[in-house]
């Protein structure tokens, strides 16, 4: 298999490589992430343009889900083994949930679009018959 813009080739790396390391699925260069969660407009080592895959909102509604409920569970289970006053409620669940959230979808946004780009994800086209 070849490495070209139509081609996806990881450089090596598996999806979740990539989206660990914050690689660009073309060539592997570190160069996916601009800020904290947020894509770098294209690869600076190969010029592959992020803004063209569809992350959209579809990690950060799942991530809720999954961080609010288990946040949910261990604040009930803190509370009914040991009891902690109020606040410590707040000074535990609030940094936890930020840092898990916004940690997670780095991770569930560059897994999406490593995925995207190795399996050819494109919007769909109707075919005309003639």
């Amino acid at each position: 298999m070849t490495s070209g813009p139509e081609t996806p080739a990881f450089a090596g790396a598996t999806p979740i490589q990539a989206a660990l390391k914050g690689l660009c699925p073309r060539c592997g260069a570190k160069t996916l992430f601009a800020g904290i969660a947020s894509f770098a407009p294209h690869c600076r080592a190969c010029g592959l343009d992020f803004a063209g895959f569809n992350v959209g909102d579809g990690p950060a509604a799942f991530l809720i889900f999954i961080v609010g409920g288990l946040i949910t569970g261990l604040a009930i289970w803190v509370e009914l083994a040991f009891e902690p006053p109020f606040w410590v409620h707040i000074l535990l669940w609030f940094p936890l949930t930020a840092l898990l959230v916004v940690g997670l979808l780095r991770l569930a946004k560059g897994l999406l679009l490593a995925l995207e780009y190795k399996n050819r994800a494109r919007e769909a086209r109707i075919i005309d018959e003639e």
